[in-house]
């Protein structure tokens, strides 16, 4: 279980001009004009809270731009001075930190390459001891959640109180049509352990294409996430990192007035009823569900003593390959979709393999014991 932590809602925090949360800029602070142009042009929008730039790029490969280095930080100051937005950019290491914070940098945000890195973000939380400012920390770039929450748990034993997570999808090796997969279920399950913390999502870093950048908008606020980080660039076709993802101020005005804000919940006792009533079926099915998987892992064990006494392999991936292609067809005619079918079996198979891994070792570890203690 994760303790409660002791952080600010995010409507308490400073720049909060209501859901959802903005943050927007280039993902790279190229010049000082294009900087300043982009930031005037998203100050015209009067809705963004925070004005984000990429100072330092942590590239996948080198010879790529990774960033302006310290001398951006003068320009987000000018952008402070001349528009009085609040600035953000992201920390790699604690020298980052000491440089962004000497330049009066509002919010900090730990990228994805660096949440992978217990002993970093530490460093950048001892950093942090006794400083005021945001901080938000993106999901690793592999679905681990375990390291999300611990990477939030050190920077909030440093004390920061205004503290959320930003939601930017994660690396896979199997290519989709967005550049990283959502999993929206890992953000889902923060909130579930962590209700108290800010959940921003990143539609530019999730989608990789501006087409993408609307219906991901309106999933994370469909399940009621705080904030978006959208980048933003006064020329995004001539942007020196991540050109395709970036949408003008003006576009980013256009897609905002598409979005549709719905209600967390309701006081309508008429809709709590139908909802109640609803949910209770949902309940009924959930319970056969769960019936149903354990009739089959019984099945499967059985299967497993079969090829313990034959002495024949657990995997059989022809066996395997035919269950995937039914279940994809099947699922289909009954309009599931094949990400479903794909976790679900792929979880299903996982833990019959494990449960026929057991049957096929029993005995192995007793007797390697027993040949033990003979010697």
């Amino acid at each position: 279980m994760v303790e409660k932590l002791d952080t600010s809602p995010i409507k308490e925090w400073e720049g909060y001009r209501g859901r959802p949360f903005l943050i927007s800029g280039p993902c790279s602070a190229e010049t000082e004009e294009q900087v300043i142009a982009t930031a005037k042009g998203l100050a015209a929008l009067d809705r963004i809270s925070i004005f984000r730039a990429g100072i330092w790029k942590p590239r996948t490969r080198p010879n790529s731009f990774e960033g302006i280095g310290t001398r951006g930080l003068e320009w987000l100051r000018s952008v402070k001075r001349e528009t009085g937005f609040l600035v953000g950019t992201e920390v790699a290491n604690e020298k980052h930190v000491y440089e962004a914070l000497k330049y009066g940098v509002d919010m900090l945000w730990i990228g994805a390459r660096t949440s992978v890195s217990p002993i970093t973000v530490q460093e950048i939380a001892n950093t942090l001891k006794g400083v005021d400012v945001m901080v938000l920390v993106k999901n690793p770039i592999n679905p681990d959640i375990e390291l999300w929450i611990g990477a939030i748990e050190r920077i909030a034993n440093a004390g920061i109180k205004r503290l959320g997570a930003i939601h930017r999808g994660f690396s896979s090796y199997e290519k989709t049509s967005y550049r990283n997969q959502p999993n929206w279920q890992l953000p889902i399950e923060l909130r579930r352990r962590i209700p108290e913390i800010p959940i921003i999502c990143d539609p530019s870093h999730i989608g990789g294409a501006r087409e993408y950048l609307h219906e991901i908008s309106q999933k994370a606020m469909d399940l009621n996430f705080d904030g978006l980080m959208i980048e933003s660039h006064i020329n995004p076709e001539k942007a020196l990192s991540d050109s395709s993802q970036q949408v003008t101020p003006e576009e980013l005005k256009e897609l905002l007035s598409r979005l549709i804000m719905r209600n967390p919940s309701t006081d309508d006792p008429r809709l709590l009823d139908v909802l109640g009533e609803l949910r209770q079926q949902i309940d009924i099915f959930d319970d056969s569900l769960l019936d149903l998987i354990e009739k089959r892992m019984k099945v499967a064990e059985t299967i497993g003593k079969y090829k313990k006494d034959n002495n024949i392999t657990i995997l059989q991936s022809a066996r395997w390959d035919e269950i995937v292609k039914r279940a994809m067809i099947k699922g289909k005619t009954k309009g599931l979709s094949e990400d479903l079918i794909d976790t679900m079996f792929k979880a299903i198979h996982q833990e019959s393999i494990n449960r026929q891994m057991k049957i096929m070792n029993e005995g192995i570890e007793s007797a390697l014991k027993s040949e033990k203690s003979k010697e």
